[in-house]
């Protein structure tokens, strides 16, 4: 199932929905969910309390329903196509593209663990740095943690902080929890995988290195706002037969700069999911970013990112994630000198 989160008006302001893509549209669950009910002789108040409980509009809640919260959705997308996607009143249980804004598909994720799961990314990047890879990275896969709050969406334009002059992408997987738990062993991690997604993790390169030469970081390098991207879609374990032969190609301005494929990764993420639940529970809805895929990346060119410059990811099976970059804006407040 292809997941997201999406806006729609009411009488109360804007609220945030679940909808998974069926064909060219996006249902909305929890109200296809609701009116099914009702059409099938439940009360008003009743339809509202099972359509809350089993199909909730936080994409962590939803998560968190597992294999109940899916099936729920399925019955509420295949009854919505029986009536054509309008209830009886005229409700709207679906839109075509465009029609409602699209939000980052997980908000509210409780963690981020950004790693660096691609050897090539690390042997084209760390001799333009004067250094060699670490040998502790061939030990274990380790990562950052990135701000959860600092995330846009497909579609979004990406503003330059104003303590930088130029960004750069980097082209990424990302897993998503789906059944939290604490000492996870390599062979039972892939079931505790909810579903997978394109990541951007844009950096702010300047400032990267500076924090890293302490010994800490990335943190403003990378955690500026919207600086995490994340979509089209969150897409569920079961429409990915193997994420690992997954092809992956990068434009800047419709350039391939990158075309590679997931199944070049050193370390899985089973073997990440491994790594960090030792001794540390995991949450659902935490986001385990794989590390850029080689060549994703313009530091890997020599090059940085300039207003006006459009990224389109695409990864087999997953979509196309697409951001352009704004010029800096003035509202940014550019961290401690």
């Amino acid at each position: 199932m292809k997941l997201l989160s999406f806006e729609v008006a009411t009488p109360l302001g804007s609220l945030t929905r679940v909808g998974a893509v069926d064909d060219s549209h996006t249902v909305d669950l929890q109200l296809a969910y609701r009116l099914m009910l009702m059409d099938r002789g439940s009360t008003r108040r009743s339809a509202e309390r099972l359509s809350e409980a089993l199909l909730p509009t936080d994409m962590v809640d939803f998560i968190e329903g597992e294999d109940r919260t899916l099936d729920a959705a399925r019955d509420a997308i295949d009854w919505a196509q029986t009536c054509g996607g309008v209830g009886a009143e005229g409700e709207r249980m679906w839109y075509g593209p465009g029609e409602r804004p699209h939000l980052v598909p997980l908000l509210n994720a409780p963690l981020l663990r950004d790693f660096m799961g691609f050897e090539e990314h690390l042997r084209n990047v760390f001799p333009r740095l004067g250094r060699e890879i670490p040998p502790e990275w061939y030990a274990m896969p380790v990562y950052y943690k990135g701000n959860p709050s600092s995330v846009s969406a497909s579609g979004d334009a990406i503003v330059i902080p104003n303590y930088a002059d130029e960004i750069d992408f980097e082209f990424e997987l990302a897993a998503v929890i789906g059944r939290g738990g604490r000492d996870i062993s390599v062979d039972d991690a892939t079931s505790h995988i909810y579903g997978f997604t394109i990541y951007n993790d844009f950096s702010a390169r300047e400032i990267q290195a500076r924090e890293m030469t302490v010994g800490l970081g990335p943190a403003k390098g990378k955690d500026f706002d919207g600086a995490h991207v994340f979509g089209p879609h969150l897409v569920t374990r079961d429409e990915i037969p193997d994420v690992y032969v997954l092809r992956m190609v990068g434009r800047v301005n419709d350039e391939i700069w990158c075309d590679s494929n997931s199944g070049t990764i050193h370390w899985t993420f089973e073997q990440m999911i491994h790594h960090a639940s030792a001794g540390e529970y995991l949450r659902p809805g935490e986001i385990f970013g794989s590390g850029t895929v080689g060549n994703g990346s313009a530091l890997e060119r020599g090059r940085s990112l300039r207003p006006g410059d459009r990224i389109d990811l695409e990864v087999d099976r997953l979509g196309v994630l697409t951001n352009a970059i704004r010029s800096i804006s003035p509202d940014v407040v550019p961290p401690p000198a």
